[in-house]
């Protein structure tokens, strides 16, 4: 089995296949589950590991989770379709096999605006 003694790319990455390399055991070398190359346990000494912490400014929080609560009345991918009780053009939609695989599958359909609920089996 070849056995890498230096790294010319990511430490992260087996440098034979590029899949991620496991974490360092308690003894040994790291051995990549994919291709089984070895790299030696005195290569990853020299690796340094830097991370970055970035904090959310406060407005940009808000309105993330403003879109959250507004994607959250939406039960799923939008479509044009009027809902019947409030005229409103842009319904949601989820589908569902409820029926024996046969026959074809319900749609679940819910206004965007008023919340109104149908279904239609296709």
């Amino acid at each position: 089995m070849p056995k890498l003694s230096h790294f010319d790319c990511d430490p992260m990455f087996c440098p034979k296949c590029g899949a991620i390399l496991p974490t360092l055991g308690t003894r040994g070398g790291i051995v990549c589950v994919v291709c089984k190359f070895e790299v030696n346990i005195e290569v990853m000494e020299e690796v340094v590991v830097k991370y970055t912490v970035e904090f959310n400014n406060r407005s940009d929080y808000i309105e993330e989770q403003q879109l959250k609560s507004a994607q959250s009345k939406t039960e799923g991918p939008l479509v044009e379709r009027k809902c019947p009780k409030c005229g409103n053009d842009t319904m949601s939609y989820a589908s569902l096999q409820l029926r024996s695989a046969d026959e074809g599958q319900t749609i679940f359909y819910t206004c965007t605006k008023c919340q109104h609920k149908e279904t239609e089996n296709s």
